[in-house]
Order: structure tokens, then sequence, then C-alpha cells
């Protein structure tokens, strides 16, 4: 395992040694990390609990709630959630081929259209199977679909503002990524979960 690190803040609970920052968020570091036993290698999203406040923190639990129901080819999967008294770590499957903003920030001539179509359509597959269950996402960019390349995928992830919602009842809750949010967020407004 050489190039993982080893020691106190290297290691998780004796199972995941840690690597390099894959990406870094609101609330937590994403980090390359390799299981112990199996050499698996996954994503670790480390959210310092210290510095959330309560509503940041109800977020995040709100986040591990909703993560454990969603089971999708097309969205990122939750295999564990280890739990310290600083720190709260979400173990992740980890894509091989880098988010779409990356790929869109290196490729100026974008997607063939086959492959957006088949993109966009697990996309859509992804939201529609959140939203039967009543999970909201309420933060789709490009930062948050992944590519897994060997699997010819898709996937969602980054569940940090999304909600359980009850069909008919609005939600008043301002949140995600300004540049990509609808008029009815922006402007401060009750807005219908599946809409946004």
């Amino acid at each position: 395992m050489a190039g993982f690190k080893r020691g106190y803040d290297g290691k998780i609970a004796g199972l995941y040694d840690l690597d390099k920052t894959l990406g870094r968020g609101h609330f937590a570091v994403v980090k390359l990390a390799r299981h112990v036993f199996t050499g698996e290698k996954v994503a670790v999203k480390v959210i310092d609990k210290t510095k959330l406040d309560t509503l940041a923190t109800g977020h995040l639990f709100q986040e591990v709630r909703c993560m454990k129901l969603v089971q999708h080819p097309n969205i990122v999967r939750l295999y564990e959630v280890i739990d310290t008294q600083t720190k709260l770590y979400l173990i992740l499957e980890l894509g091989d081929g880098g988010d779409m903003f990356d790929y869109i920030m290196k490729h100026e001539e974008g997607l063939n259209e086959d492959l957006a179509k088949k993109y966009f359509a697990q996309i859509v597959h992804a939201i529609s199977y959140c939203h039967k269950l009543h999970v909201v996402h309420r933060d789709l960019k490009p930062e948050n679909v992944v590519f897994f390349e060997k699997q010819g995928l898709v996937k969602l992830t980054d569940f940090g503002f999304s909600n359980k919602f009850q069909p008919g009842k609005k939600l008043t809750t301002s949140c995600g990524s300004l540049a990509y949010s609808a008029p009815e967020i922006l402007l401060g407004d009750e807005y219908d979960a599946p809409a946004v």
C-alpha cells in the first residue's frame, strides 16, 4: 500500500488508510482511502463536527439519512458511516473518471451527442428515483455528477443539501449552489421539492 499514509490522522478506525485530498466542500474534505484488509479504494468524506453549528449538523445527519435511503445504479453508494467524537466519516463509492465539471473544463468540444444523451438519461433516472422516495437533492450541478468510466455510468453524489419532502407540501430552505439554483430558491419563495 505504498503512498497511503499511516498513523494517527491517516487511519480511520483501523479500517481505512487515508491518502490524498480529492476535493473540498463547505463543511468537509473528500479523501482517497484504501480499506486495510480488502485493498478496495474508496472516497471518504471527512467532516469535522467541531466546526458545525446546529443548522449544519442537521444538514449532515439529513444527508446521511437520505444517502442510506437511496440505493440506485446512478447514485454514489454510501458503504458505511464512522462516527467519532470530533469527526464523521462517510465511506463512499469511488468514481474513476473525475466529475462532470472537470470534464467540461478539459474538453472544450464537449461530449458527443450519443454520450451526452446517455449520461443525461442516467442523471434523470437518479433524480426520478430520489423523488419516488420523496428525497430532493437540491444541489444538482456538474461537480456533483461523477464518472464511473469502467461501468459506463455517471452517478449523482453529495447529498449535503438533500431533504425528505411530503408531496403537496412546499419547502422553504434556501440552499444549494447559487449559479445552479431554481428561481424560486433565489427569490426566497416556497417551492415544490420535485420541481427544484
